[in-house]
């Protein structure tokens, strides 16, 4: 699932690849996925796009938007998007392929679950979008201590654990339960450890994480449990993953726990990250 780094990568890649191409042909819904999201008739989406040629590309939370002239084409953290040059072989399951009139096409997959939003401005409100583009990013100077202090400080939050106050409610729009191990470990901080009891000093570090953290994961295009644009692998090592868990704590050289919570697994040293 794209998280905040993956989609700032992903954004760059695009801008960089399928800008200034123009659109031949789009095909959407081929395979028919019950958890894939469009706005109206997918199969209208070709004669929007036909002819077009996306400008420019951006990121906001865990979204992609590419936009030609007036209209906008957004992708949630569940799509999973690669670019195929001229004479590649096409993936035969898709929920959206974009043909480029010069031979080359972008694809668009879902995972689990995920939107393919294709809209004009102004005709289109979903709550996650508004929030990931009015809330500032962890990878901007806008989300800074104050910024986090605001959000750690509400009485609502109080009673949540961290991963509950993270990775919910889009508190910070993009960041997930994969961002999450990493960041938790670096502050020694335990996933279901509850916000209140955090001293001022682990707030400060748990802020510092996030920031240093999320900067390092897209300058090093993304994560290595994540693919990009070409299907390549995140150069971001995640320690507090499926891939590396099994290595054990790099810090004092205990094993890793995996366990189910709040819908998903958590990674954390129980040494480390004493609850």
């Amino acid at each position: 699932m794209l998280e905040l780094p993956e989609a700032s990568v992903m954004a760059d890649l695009l801008k960089s690849t399928v800008c200034g191409r123009e659109i031949a042909a789009v095909t959407m819904n081929s395979a028919p996925h019950k958890f894939a999201f469009y706005l109206g008739d997918p199969l209208l989406y070709e004669t929007v796009l036909q002819s077009k040629k996306f400008e420019t590309s951006t990121s906001y939370g865990g979204m992609v938007e590419l936009v030609a002239n007036d209209i906008k084409l957004v992708f949630s953290d569940g799509v999973n998007l690669r670019f195929h040059e001229s004479g590649v072989q096409r993936p035969q399951k898709h929920q959206m392929l974009i043909e480029f009139s010069d031979g080359a096409a972008l694809s668009g997959s879902v995972q689990m679950y995920g939107g393919l939003w294709c809209f004009k401005e102004g005709e289109f409100e979903n709550e996650y979008r508004k929030a990931a583009m009015e809330k500032p990013s962890p990878l901007t100077p806008a989300f800074d201590s104050i910024y986090f202090q605001s959000l750690i400080e509400l009485d609502s939050v109080q009673k949540l654990s961290t991963k509950a106050f993270l990775a919910t409610e889009q508190r910070i729009p993009g960041f997930g339960n994969g961002v999450l191990q990493d960041v938790l470990w670096t502050a020694h901080i335990h996933p279901k450890r509850k916000i209140q009891t955090l001293n001022e000093k682990e707030r400060d570090v748990l802020f510092q994480s996030i920031k240093v953290l999320l900067i390092e994961m897209a300058v090093k295009g993304g994560r290595d449990t994540e693919k990009d644009l070409f299907g390549n692998s995140g150069g971001y090592y995640t320690l507090m993953s499926k891939l590396h868990a099994s290595d054990g704590c790099p810090v004092c050289g205990g094993g890793i726990t995996k366990e189910a919570y709040m819908g998903g697994s958590i990674y954390y040293c129980p040494t480390c990250q004493k609850l």
